[in-house]
């Protein structure tokens, strides 16, 4: 299954009463797909998957494949710290149309590397879609080796990995050892110009919810080995892709859509708006770009 380059991992928007404003997210959809983004993982830690519940996390799904059908591919974050609740959200995304499943490394309880590929061979038993994992250590305080990484690979419905370990050995050697086909995206915006250099297939990004044709024309340069012209654009846009984690993420991006009159709304507790001084550091940064 291609999923494309950029796959943005969206905000959910609320309104002022902490539900999903589902007119301000059928926007959303539109304009990231007007902006490079090839595919949309929802419910992801971006879209305040800790605050969702299962039925909201269903309607989102649901709603995503109503609005493109099958015109855009919708991954759907299903992971948890427990096999079996994961297998069984996952099934009903599943059922609610989704293309792919998106697994976080279990957090919290911090599973072994056997445990970890025990965890996602379970699920990949249970349910036949492709599914990306994901490596976000700093999160979950669970580090998926390359080792293990490798060895899932070779499952058929294990597809890819986001990675967000920040390790370029680790990843190197996923990208170097990896099934056939496996896929590697970055799971920083920081990293993606050195993954996709070294041969991963793109990005799962927060940053192309206001620079998503940028970040699609630099992997565009890389795979076609304009590195010069690449590497240009990556150094452009580092502040952007840095600043963005300024503080706890997504407190910055829903920022950045709030002020560009996107509309994403507030955030849902215990996550809360940036502190003044961030605020107005972050603003000039946007203005410095005209993205705001």
């Amino acid at each position: 299954m291609d999923l494309g380059e950029v796959i943005t991992a969206m905000v959910t928007p609320f309104g002022n009463d902490f539900k999903i404003n589902w007119q301000s997210t059928d926007k959303l959809m539109e304009y990231l797909v007007e902006n490079g983004s090839d595919s949309l993982l929802l419910a992801g830690t971006t879209g305040e998957s800790p605050t969702l519940t299962d039925d909201e996390k269903v309607e989102l799904f649901k709603f995503g494949r109503k609005k493109f059908q099958n015109k855009v591919k919708i991954i759907a974050g299903t992971g948890s710290y427990d096999t079996h609740h994961t297998i069984e959200l996952s099934k009903k995304a599943v059922q609610s149309g989704a293309d792919a499943l998106l697994l976080v490394t279990p957090y919290y309880n911090k599973p072994t590397q056997s445990g970890l590929i025990r965890h996602f061979e379970t699920i990949s038993d249970a349910v036949d879609i492709p599914m990306i994992i994901y490596n976000v250590p700093s999160r979950t305080c669970c580090n998926m080796s390359s080792g293990t990484c490798v060895e899932l690979s070779k499952i058929k419905n294990i597809v890819a990995i986001k990675e967000a370990s920040g390790d370029f050995r680790q990843i190197a050697e996923i990208i170097r050892d990896a099934g056939e086909g496996f896929k590697v995206y970055s799971g920083n915006d920081g990293d993606t110009f050195s993954i996709v250099a070294l041969g991963g297939s793109g990005v799962v990004s927060v940053a192309s919810h206001i620079i998503g044709k940028e970040i699609k024309e630099m992997i565009s340069l890389i795979k076609r080995g304009d590195i010069t012209e690449a590497s240009y654009l990556h150094k452009k846009y580092l502040d952007i892709f840095y600043g963005i984690f300024i503080t706890t993420s997504p407190i910055p991006i829903k920022k950045a859509l709030n002020l560009k009159g996107m509309n994403a709304g507030p955030l849902r507790p215990p996550l809360y708006d940036m502190e003044p001084k961030e605020e107005e550091t972050f603003s000039k940064l946007l203005s410095g770009y005209n993205i705001i």
